[in-house]
């Protein structure tokens, strides 16, 4: 019996694994989620053209383009100001 625990170790801890990547995933898509609903609520058309990625420790990162600073301070300050974000890089391009 000890040798069957021993061989089937291996495949729980794999099981384990698994479960906590997916965690990652789904809490990583809600984040994003919730900032690019924000940022559409602003109803500003260069919101829209912002990318925002999440990474699994709550980092979100922004991209795309803004024809402001203004605008691209907006969406960070947007992205910094939602639930589970522990961070916002700022890789937005002005670009009026």
């Amino acid at each position: 019996m000890v040798a069957l625990g021993v061989a089937c170790a291996p495949l729980a801890m794999a099981d384990e694994s698994s479960a906590t990547e997916s965690h990652h995933v789904i809490k990583d898509s809600a984040i994003t989620t919730k900032v690019k609903a924000k940022l559409a609520a602003k109803h500003l058309s260069t919101l829209t053209r912002i990318k925002v990625d999440t990474d699994e420790n709550g980092v979100v990162w922004l991209s795309g383009r803004a024809p402001t600073q203004d605008a691209s301070d907006l969406a960070a300050m947007i992205a910094k100001n939602t639930e589970g974000v522990n961070s916002v890089h700022n890789d937005i391009a002005v670009q009026p």
